[in-house]
């Protein structure tokens, strides 16, 4: 490690002063000025990582559904997975290093993690369409080279193609080809081959609207929409050549503000879809014949995928060991009709897509999404050697569906939640079950809910236990809102403390709006006497 080399490239990219970030689930994320240091010094770490796993580490300038202005970073380990606990901390501790402290922090690092410094390593590069990103990617190449590590730039990428990049190279080719040609392929054979077998004829299933809330998924939509065109016509919306990333548009505006996007007109019963700005979340919508809005979020995403696994295992009369995975926010008709109706064991862990991931690991085939359409499925290494042979051995009814279920597997960008791949999935399904986008909303019907916040002093007074459904303290927080719920018909309200800012999440659901409004704000109020809430006391109405 030539330290003097180090202390020289740093001095170019300069810390601010006073500038402290947290790596977190998303990694770094700011106002893309404060950047560039932060930059730098993950191509650093890349590097580090690269030489502990002996293998290529990923790394993707982008700000997900974030403003325009804002940017950020984050680190992808060998399996295209999200960067290990141990090294986030790292993450964070080399960020903030003083300009004097960085050679002291690389190699408590280095010694550590018992980082082998003459192993070689590779690190490669995506970055979304943002006017910093292509800079900032440069600052993230000077980090690499300075510690002598080999690099690939891919260039313009979704969030999840890089992750799909990461996990190819690191599987020999087995998983797949590590170039963006190969991404394309991989995925549109086994979605033409999926709807090939469709039964529906004529045009209503295999048209899409798809909002890219102007950022990169546009771009790659385009390149892609020729190799699938013979099962899907997709029609791009907010493509990137006017208006601004994220900005009235995208997955994360629909969801939140309930409405479709700027840019869109939809006619009653369109099959509509909403990419985020790096293209890893995707929520379905359309409005009805009366001109009501309709939203389709992860809940019905994974009710849709998991229902429709569990009929093809139950056809090839495999008794594999599938699973949905789900967060406090899930809307608790979609675990009851998972539950209750579709016989699917339902698991809640921490809000944050690591947690779901990792737990969904724990499966032979997991699914997980989160209601604001981040998710994907997982399939075990045995299940896609079992699934193959079955598709070889089984007669043919049995054969068919063994081959739609390897063709699923195809299908899923099993390294990340991937709204490209996740659509073709969902398309695929529509068509071979012949569902229209209402006969799929009408599954089942989500229990009115609100999500309110509460400004407080110090968050960290509040603490949860069982996957952040109760209230640890303060104390009497949980009893309160325990009677609180009794006056409720099928109601459940939680509260969490934000990952970010010092507020408290409130999340209430009822038999009927009015009761859902009630229950969080009675809640709301409890959070404020006694979390210590400032400002003014919430208020009812919304």
């Amino acid at each position: 490690m030539d330290l003097g080399a180090i202390t020289k490239y740093s001095a170019l990219h300069a810390k601010p002063n006073g500038l402290i970030l947290q790596y977190g689930t998303a990694g770094f994320r700011t106002k893309a000025e404060h950047l560039d240091h932060v930059m730098f010094r993950m191509g650093l770490l890349a590097v580090l990582r690269s030489k502990q796993t002996k293998s290529t580490i990923g790394v993707m300038v982008t700000a997900s559904h974030n403003p325009e202005e804002d940017n950020g970073v984050k680190l992808v380990d060998p399996l295209g997975e999200m960067l290990a606990p141990s090294w986030e901390e790292h993450a964070t501790y080399l960020a903030n290093a003083e300009e004097q402290d960085m050679q002291r922090v690389l190699i408590d690092i280095s010694e550590k993690e018992a980082v082998n410094l003459q192993q070689d390593a590779f690190v490669v590069i995506g970055r979304d369409t943002r006017p910093s990103s292509e800079k900032l990617s440069q600052s993230v190449i000077d980090g690499v080279t300075v510690l002598g590590g080999q690099f690939h730039d891919y260039g313009l990428l979704t969030t999840p193609q890089l992750h799909y990049m990461v996990y190819c190279r690191n599987t020999g080719g087995r998983y797949g080809k590590a170039t963006i040609e190969g991404y394309y392929q991989k995925l549109s054979k086994a979605f033409v081959e999926l709807t090939k077998q469709a039964s529906c004829s004529g045009d209503e299933y295999r048209s899409l609207k798809v909002d890219c809330a102007n950022g990169i998924g546009a771009l790659k939509l385009r390149e892609m929409e020729h190799y699938f065109s013979q099962g899907l016509s997709v029609q791009l919306f907010n493509d990137g050549s006017k208006g601004k990333l994220n900005h009235l548009c995208g997955a994360d505006f629909v969801k939140s503000h309930q409405k479709p996007p700027q840019g869109m007109e939809i006619k009653s019963n369109e099959r509509c879809c909403s990419f985020d700005g790096d293209a890893d979340r995707i929520v379905y919508y359309y409005h009805d014949a009366d001109g009501h809005f309709h939203l389709i979020d992860g809940d019905k995403i994974a009710t849709l995928i998991s229902s429709f696994l569990k009929e093809l295992l139950v056809e090839i009369g495999e008794s594999l060991n599938i699973g949905v995975v789900q967060t406090a926010y899930a809307n608790g008709s979609s675990t009851r009709y998972l539950e209750e109706v579709m016989k699917v064991p339902v698991y809640c862990t921490k809000t944050g897509v690591k947690h779901l991931h990792h737990k969904a690991r724990e499966f032979d085939i997991g699914v997980y999404f989160e209601a604001n359409g981040h998710g994907t499925a997982l399939f075990s290494t045995a299940v896609e050697m079992k699934i193959k042979q079955s598709a070889e051995q089984l007669e043919d009814k049995k054969r068919k569906a063994a081959k739609m279920l390897e063709n699923i597997i195809d299908l899923f960008n099993q390294a990340a939640g991937d709204a490209i791949s996740d659509m073709l999935v969902i398309e695929a399904i529509l068509a071979l079950k012949g569902l229209t986008v209402q006969q799929w909303d009408a599954l089942y019907t989500d229990l009115p809910n609100r999500q309110l916040k509460v400004q407080v002093a110090d968050r960290r007074v509040i603490s949860t236990t069982n996957a952040e459904r109760r209230a640890v303290t303060p104390p009497g927080l949980q009893e309160a809102i325990n009677d609180l719920v009794k006056k409720y018909k099928l109601s459940r309200a939680f509260v969490r403390p934000s990952g970010t800012e010092d507020v408290v999440r409130v999340y209430a659901e009822a038999d009927s709006q009015e009761s859902a409004d009630h229950l969080a704000h009675e809640v709301s109020l409890a959070v404020f006497q006694l979390a210590g809430g400032i400002g003014e006391r919430p208020q009812p109405g919304f």
